[in-house]
């Protein structure tokens, strides 16, 4: 934080992001005028069938506009330490990029690391703060401007914005609030921030709270767990990893629910009615209504197609396979 008057339009800015969370704030660089010298994204991953190499989202942008593209293994070394120096940043802005910054990356920026986190911190600081904040039942979540430190998202705060978490709540819809969000918010705030104008706040330790990774076998469901809790399991693993059930022995995919009042007049995991309004299912408080699934080697359909073409009342859904 050692330049107090850096002229925003002057701002020689190197952009550090990879999948589609870090694209609307690269794009609203751009469109503001205040293009990235450089764009540090992760190297290429194989994906598709074919396993073949695929640039991410970020880069792709990054391209387009024919910014230059940086991808190191890591940033470690004194080496990549270096070619980030040589482009003279004046910021480091960063945006789910997956690789850990040295503490001797962030002295390289005069204005330091700027982070845009999906979460109001210090609750959910970690890898997966959209997840955890439906999984937990959040009424709110947001995006901030954190000041990055060497802790896990243990920085100074300049600016959040809060978005609700509704019933109908996703992590996909969530993302894509939080990402356009965040690019607001970054725009808006960058001036103040360049100029030294800007006082974050320091967090509350004693208030943070984890967001640890998610881990696939997390999207089993648990029968015996009360509806609304299955509810916000299905939507906090919309679209990854997903919500999925046992059924005769094969692996039923869960993309939407809803959970209703009910009593729990059979062992959870029963199905207890299945038409035209979906499946319900017998939980350990309530009922919850499956909307939509996915069999095996087939696209999620409407529960109740899947009820046309099965006898399911009675039989028992299971917890793992």
């Amino acid at each position: 934080m050692g330049v107090a008057d850096t002229d925003v339009d002057s701002l020689r800015i190197v952009y550090a992001g990879t999948p589609d969370f870090a694209v609307p704030a690269l794009q609203a660089l751009i469109e503001s005028g205040h293009a990235p010298v450089a764009v540090y994204t992760q190297p290429d991953r194989p994906a598709g069938r074919g396993r073949k190499l695929r640039p991410g989202p970020v880069k792709q942008v990054a391209e387009g506009a024919g910014l230059p593209v940086v991808q190191p293994e890591s940033l470690k070394s004194a080496e990549a330490q270096a070619e980030l120096a040589a482009w003279r940043p004046d910021i480091l802005i960063v945006a789910a990029y997956g690789l850990i910054l040295p503490r001797a990356v962030l002295a390289i920026p005069p204005l330091g690391g700027l982070n845009i986190h999906a979460s109001l911190l210090p609750r959910w600081r970690g890898a997966a703060p959209i997840h955890r904040a439906i999984l937990a039942g959040d009424s709110g979540t947001g995006v901030c401007l954190m000041q990055m430190a060497p802790g896990l998202d243990t920085g100074p705060v300049h600016a959040c914005r809060r978005v609700p978490i509704t019933p109908e709540t996703t992590t996909g819809s969530l993302h894509d609030i939080l990402a356009r969000e965040g690019a607001e918010l970054l725009v808006e705030q960058l001036p103040a921030i360049a100029a030294g104008e800007s006082a974050p706040w320091p967090q509350d330790d004693e208030q943070a709270t984890y967001a640890r990774k998610l881990e696939k076998q997390e999207a089993w469901m648990d029968w015996s767990q009360p509806a609304t809790a299955l509810d916000r399991q299905v939507r906090a693993f919309n679209p990854w990893p997903v919500a999925q059930t046992g059924w005769q022995g094969q692996v039923v995919r869960v993309y939407a629910a809803t959970p209703l009042v009910g009593a729990a007049e059979a062992v959870p995991g029963t199905i207890r009615a299945a038409g035209p309004d979906g499946v319900d299912v017998t939980t350990g408080d309530g009922i919850l209504r499956l909307q939509t699934v996915q069999l095996p080697g087939r696209r999620p359909v409407a529960a109740a197609d899947w009820a046309r073409n099965a006898d399911l009342v009675g039989q028992t859904l299971t917890g793992a396979v």
